[in-house]
């Protein structure tokens, strides 16, 4: 059950899509206190009570023991002091008290949420103002709640079935030539490829919808001679428009008034990649159509793709401050910098980029009021993909799109999905990438990975191995990585042999991974989900956060740190265990419920099939068109009788309904196989 409850005059933020009446009386489960215009909500937690949720965000699964807060930053060292990440995603789930319920919080600004912090038993979660809608959830499991919440807020994105292939992105390939090489490595190789991404060298003078005629100089061309290779371009959108003369999106806008503007009606100046930018107003819902609308440009040059970044939106300087500053240094010049006043010169540059002040010196219009942005910040974001998003039904209505976002609130899962941002080549990453999975899930994210091999740092052979393996099952599957440090591409290591296979096998779990993601998008379900939220009786099951259940047949147990030559693992049942080596060589092995140590070396990933349950495997192919899903293998562990849900549609449509999608595959326990469904299928058992 839903309950809601309104505080003050809460700006609508559309996060909601199946409207809840606000009832009157005493919240339930957690005490109110407003304050000084701002509200305070607090709740006593039990011993052993766990904290689920915030979608995005810094440590564990359980969230319970830090201070998080609900301010989208560019934030590019992910390390436990932090307090926020890209996103906000005001979600709490909490289970093991006297009832199991969820809380969401329907506000735009920044939220502080003490998590056992300051009193290892306390929940005190601050906003910034006393206008909010507060929902409750109730239900008879956490995944009755998370369904609730997910079937309120709308159904998640769905992206074209290509975009579950490998990945492959730089910042830093600079022109055709470059994108050329990555595609004759992998095709060379066999290495399996989908598409390649376009960082901001593409653009001409980092300038948004335009393509550098010299780097690309016939762009659909060039698209088109791509996609005779079965490659799909990825071109990223930034959210500065720069301030030029003549570039035809910056005079549009400012005739039209469409970027954020300060209090005295002057556009709003900002600092990213161009250097001085403005920023469209996206919450004004005439300049998102305008800003939407710009993305034909890309469309009518064959783009199937893309991604938003810089939409927090990040900021490397507001103009005004930036003028201060070179005043602020100006005086210290011939000074002796002694430890006080070399301190104050660092700070006054230190404080330049992302200061959460700028944020209340720039408005938006909505609906003819002007709105503060630091009142409204965190939906930013969500406001860019839902301009790209909306415009993609207007301007393709009959055809998906990849889109995805770094910034995000609860809502924009509608439009798009995300990547986890600036991540490092670092071993710990491996492990946060899959502990924010099951919480992305809940807030509606279906489609989302981490940069394979991390964004920032020198990645490693081996790191970037096992990220891959680790990255089997993530619906986005990229490989990406920053300007200036180690190339990642495989083929450039020396064991390309081995990242063949292993990317072989991503392309033999393709059957799986899509009807999975399509079932949980299409019933509101979660993907990626901790072994406590199925595992509900089992006492162990909730401190177990590096092993996830992936959809109804699957658990994955990567290993995650460096050298290792196995791992531990924890088995809520008797489950089967596949060590794949390739798609082809893998050995499987019947274990019991419990704690093992299972030896897996760099070359081999593990997963584990549960009891009554297959897992379909195609032959595989080099890009998504070559896998044929009419001939497939079943890995099978019976002991009464086998039963799958198989979800299959032409990838590219969206004709979702359509109940001829829907296949069913029984397997009894001497390997008899039927199929039932429309499209013919050849189905080899294989018992386990």
């Amino acid at each position: 059950m839903i309950t809601k409850f309104t505080y003050g005059k809460p700006f609508q933020t559309d996060a909601v899509v199946n409207k809840v009446e606000a009832q009157q009386g005493v919240l339930p489960f957690l005490k109110v206190e407003e304050k000084d215009g701002k509200l305070k909500f607090f709740y006593t937690m039990k011993d052993q009570e766990k904290v689920y949720g915030l979608g995005e965000n810094v440590r564990g699964i359980n969230k319970r023991g830090w201070l998080y807060k609900s301010c989208c930053a560019d934030e590019p060292t992910h390390v436990e002091d932090r307090h926020s990440l890209y996103a906000s995603h005001n979600v709490l789930v909490l289970d093991g008290g006297e009832e199991t319920f969820g809380v969401f919080f329907d506000y735009p600004g920044i939220i502080t949420f003490d998590i056992g912090y300051s009193h290892l038993d306390q929940i005190v979660i601050h906003l910034e103002e006393a206008d909010a809608d507060v929902y409750v959830i109730t239900g008879d499991s956490i995944l009755s709640i998370v369904k609730q919440f997910r079937q309120l807020i709308g159904r998640s994105y769905i992206p074209p079935k290509w975009a579950f292939g490998y990945q492959q992105s730089r910042w830093g390939y600079m022109n055709e030539k470059d994108i050329r090489e990555v595609v004759e490595k992998h095709r060379e190789n066999h290495i399996p490829l989908e598409s390649v991404y376009m960082d901001i060298d593409y653009m001409e003078r980092f300038k948004d919808f335009t393509v550098n005629q010299e780097r690309f100089p016939d762009f659909p061309e060039f698209v088109k001679e791509m996609k005779e290779q079965h490659i799909h371009l990825v071109p990223i959108i930034d959210a500065g428009v720069k301030v030029e003369e003549g570039y035809e999106v910056y005079e549009e806008g400012v005739e039209k008034g469409y970027f954020c503007k300060e209090k005295d009606g002057k556009e709003f100046v900002a600092g990213v990649w161009p250097g001085k930018v403005h920023f469209p107003d996206v919450l004004n819902k005439d300049a998102r159509k305008w800003f939407g609308d710009k993305y034909q440009v890309l469309l009518d040059q064959g783009i199937e793709g893309f991604w938003n970044d810089m939409n927090e939106p990040s900021i490397f300087f507001a103009q005004d401050r930036m003028d201060e500053t070179f005043d602020a240094i100006a005086e210290l010049k011939d000074k002796n910098l002694d430890l006080e006043t070399f301190q104050k010169f660092t700070g006054l540059v230190g404080s330049l980029a992302n200061n959460t002040d700028d944020f209340k010196k720039f408005y938006h219009n909505v609906d003819g009021e002007m709105i503060r942005h630091d009142k409204v910040h965190n939906v930013f974001g969500y406001n860019m993909t839902r301009a790209a998003g909306e415009a993609f039904e207007r301007l393709c209505p009959d055809k998906r799109i990849l889109m995805f976002s770094r910034s995000s609130y609860v809502g924009m899962h509608r439009y798009g999905g995300i990547w986890t941002g600036d991540n490092k080549s670092w071993w710990q990453h491996l492990l946060l990438n899959m502990k924010m999975m099951p919480s992305l899930n809940m807030v509606g994210i279906l489609y989302t990975g981490a940069d394979i091999g991390g964004f920032g740092a020198d990645a490693t052979e081996d790191l970037v191995m096992r990220w891959t393996q680790l990255a089997m099952f993530s619906p986005l599957m990229r490989n990406h990585s920053a300007l200036d440090t180690r190339e990642q591409e495989v083929y450039r290591f020396d064991h390309v042999d081995k990242f063949r296979d292993m990317l072989a096998i991503r392309y033999g779990l393709v059957s799986y991974i899509y009807s999975e993601y399509m079932k949980a998008a299409l019933g509101s379900e979660m993907y990626f989900k901790p072994l406590s939220f199925v595992y509900t009786e089992d006492a162990f099951a909730s401190q177990v956060e590096d092993q996830l259940l992936v959809g109804d047949s699957v658990m994955m147990a990567p290993v995650y740190t460096q050298n290792a030559e196995g791992r531990y693992v924890y088995l809520p049942e008797e489950m089967a265990m596949v060590r794949f080596r390739s798609l082809t060589d893998y050995d499987t092995e019947i274990l019991p419920a419990g704690h093992h140590y299972v030896k897996a070396g760099l070359f081999e990933m593990l997963l584990f099939i549960r009891p009554d349950r297959m897992l379909l495997l195609t032959e595989g192919g080099e890009y998504m068109d070559q896998v044929e899903e009419d001939h497939v293998t079943a890995l099978a562990f019976v002991k009464n009788k086998a039963v799958y849900q198989w979800y299959e549609d032409d990838g590219m449509s969206k004709n979702y309904e359509n109940s001829e999608n829907y296949g069913t595959v029984s397997i009894e326990k001497d390997g008899i196989c039927t199929y039932e469904g429309s499209r013919k299928k050849t189905i080899d058992v294989k018992l386990l």
